[in-house]
């Protein structure tokens, strides 16, 4: 029957009628929060972006893993590498009796001593070097595989100066500056002789080209017996450019080749500011550093030898320029 009271729903039951919805007073607060930046695709695992990069990680360590050791010492010790290793009980004395500056000084643990480790380590202390005790894995790494013998020595890099400072060492010392420049000289054993030479005989420094041209390297330091550490060595990028600034200082150019003007007894301007030009034992001074010499001077040698290398002729010049000025003195 319509409007019959009695019928089940028609009458809403007080128990669901809908009330005032509650505040949370903040307490859902950090549930409102978004998820923040969108990640990379390559930072999302699932994506396929995400799966290419963990391949290549993947791939990239399991080439590491089977790399060879002298690839590996390069990127775990890419601090020493920098630098310039010693290796061997012979080569690592001798640079510390050349007074070589040393970064660090690794010894093999459980090494056999003999009279050359002693003796390395009687001047490792007495200098106060950082000394390292490294595996025969690590010394290998160090070396690059080579033969160590449990001892390798961490040589810094050189500090070049520039002709400036050569010439100002000469005027500190009140003498007419006596330079060394080497043309096109690659053997570091030849640059370390000169350096010999050069700090025997007087010479306020050494000139040599930045390309084409042996640096000081821990060989030329050896070979220099110290000198290295007494006689400044400058690096310019163009030496034929850097004589002419020479000149420009007042000072003379004297090239040292086969048929010269003269022989080295009588050598030109050897009393006055001058520099000495000594060029390769196989080509002798290029054509530029040839044209900026004031004079060319010879060194009599018998026909038997064709030529002196760098190291030789250096040393037999720069006697004869002591001579000659000693004289005047």
């Amino acid at each position: 029957m319509a409007g019959n009271s009695q019928r089940r729903g028609s009458i809403r039951k007080a128990s669901t009628k809908k009330g005032a919805t509650k505040g949370t007073g903040g307490h859902n607060r950090k549930a409102l929060e978004g998820r923040g930046a969108t990640p990379k695709a390559e930072d999302r695992t699932w994506h396929p972006a995400g799966k290419r990069k963990i391949a290549e990680e993947r791939l990239a360590a399991a080439r590491e893993k089977h790399a060879p050791r002298s690839s590996r010492s390069k990127q775990n010790r890419a601090g020493d590498r920098a630098n310039e290793v010693v290796a061997g009980r012979n080569s690592v004395l001798e640079a510390l009796r050349a007074d070589m500056p040393v970064s660090k000084l690794f010894i093999g643990t459980r090494l056999a001593h003999d009279d050359r480790t002693k003796e390395i380590l009687a001047i490792a202390n007495e200098r106060g070097l950082p000394l390292f005790e490294a595996g025969k894995p690590e010394l290998d790494r160090l070396t690059d595989d080579s033969v160590h013998q449990g001892v390798a020595l961490v040589v810094p890099p050189y500090e070049y100066k520039d002709i400036d400072d050569l010439l100002d060492s000469a005027e500190r010392k009140g003498q007419a500056p006596l330079i060394v420049a080497l043309d096109s000289v690659t053997d570091p054993r030849n640059l370390g002789a000169v350096l010999r030479s050069a700090g025997a005989f007087g010479a306020h420094g050494v000139l040599i080209p930045e390309r084409r041209a042996a640096g000081v390297t821990a060989s030329a330091w050896k070979v220099s017996a110290g000198a290295a550490a007494r006689v400044p060595v400058a690096r310019e990028v163009n030496l034929t450019r850097a004589l002419d600034e020479l000149k420009k200082a007042g000072c003379f150019v004297v090239g040292l080749d086969g048929g010269g003007d003269t022989g080295v007894a009588e050598i030109p301007f050897a009393t006055d500011p001058v520099v000495i030009v000594v060029g390769s034992e196989g080509k002798g001074l290029s054509r530029l550093v040839r044209e900026s010499c004031d004079a060319i001077a010879s060194i009599p040698i018998s026909s038997v030898v064709e030529s002196l290398n760098a190291g030789v002729a250096a040393g037999i010049t720069l006697y004869e320029i002591a001579k000659a000025r000693a004289e005047k003195a």
